[in-house]
């Protein structure tokens, strides 16, 4: 049976598919943007956005797995735009896997539907979904996991993978992002520069999108609970220091380091006068700042494993070490 895989032109799901490919899966890509390489090797494109109902629908004919990449992400936008995309997309797919008897959804989540606005340290799935957020993505995507687990049962099996920071070669969002305001001089340590956070390399992202497919496949065994129905914090399992992995990158690059610092309260002022700004003026794009992005850049994030790790199988296997070398030398031979 084929697979589906929303979101299939993007970081993760371009990763996903490749791998899907060298397992001999028949892949089929829900999206906007047309990927002629994957195409002219097998890949079924269905061009169409995740609220098109119908598309989505037909979408799902003949599918065994949907794996649910696709989502409105960012720090910024209005709130509709986010829930019409995370929030009603997601149910139009649930309704989409019902009606063809889709019997496997693994859908990608965040660790920020957890967001309380404090640190979280070794956290896991036992915290609640948030309520609360000056950010309309973790919102929207809190509401989008709790209705695909909602939606988990014997005909349609689902699960929720939360990766955190995914990076690596090829990304084309964070790092770059952070390169780019680095280079311009327009990048501030946030609060104290000695927080923890987790991110996780691309390879290691897309084996837990597989192993959770083969959890749901497997049901529960004597050493592992049954996935279905659960969410499950996905991240390299070693935090860093996120100011000195940021500066010894940029070093690397020979950039210079970040040095100047700003207090989290003096950012997240900031951040609420940029919101401001940018609702009350005809103003493009991002603001520079916001309330989320100073909380997120000044506290710790890191998640304690051990669910991923017994029900999934997982194990991180391209360690933060090897995965910052390779990004090196990518950007090295590119000219970053």
């Amino acid at each position: 049976m084929s697979v589906l895989v929303t979101g299939g032109t993007g970081f993760l799901g371009r990763n996903l598919v490749e791998r899907l490919l060298r397992d001999g899966r028949t892949v089929a890509i829900l999206g906007r943007t047309p990927a002629p390489d994957l195409q002219d090797r097998g890949v079924r494109f269905i061009q169409a956005s995740l609220d098109d109902a119908e598309a989505v629908r037909a979408a799902c004919a003949g599918i065994e797995t949907v794996f649910h990449t696709a989502a409105k992400v960012g720090v910024w936008g209005r709130h509709a735009d986010f829930h019409r995309t995370n929030v009603l997309g997601t149910r139009a797919l649930l309704a989409g896997c019902r009606a063809n008897g889709v019997a496997y959804l693994v859908h990608t989540s965040t660790p920020s539907v957890v967001y309380n606005g404090r640190d979280l340290a070794n956290a896991d799935e036992s915290l609640p979904l948030t309520t609360s957020c000056p950010s309309p993505y973790p919102l929207t995507k809190a509401i989008a996991e709790r209705d695909v687990l909602a939606a988990n049962s014997p005909s349609l099996r689902t699960v929720a993978l939360r990766p955190h920071l995914i990076w690596g070669v090829g990304d084309p969002h964070l790092v770059p992002r952070v390169i780019a305001r680095a280079r311009a001089g327009r990048l501030r340590i946030i609060g104290s520069g000695q927080n923890l956070v987790d991110m996780v390399h691309i390879e290691n992202a897309v084996e837990a999108q597989l192993l959770a497919e083969a959890g749901l496949r497997r049901r529960a065994t004597a050493r592992a609970a049954d996935p279905a129905g659960r969410a499950y914090f996905i991240t390299n399992g070693e935090p860093v220091r996120l100011w000195d992995w940021i500066n010894g990158l940029l070093a690397a690059l020979r950039i210079p380091p970040v040095t100047r610092r700003v207090p989290l309260g003096a950012a997240y002022a900031a951040g609420a006068c940029c919101e401001a700004a940018w609702r009350l003026l005809p103003l493009r794009g991002e603001p520079p700042l916001t309330r989320f992005i100073a909380a997120e850049l000044a506290k710790d994030h890191w998640f304690d494993l051990t669910a991923a790790r017994r029900d999934l199988g997982y194990t991180p296997w391209v360690t933060m070490a090897d995965g910052t070398a390779a990004l090196v030398d990518f950007f090295r031979q590119v000219g970053a």
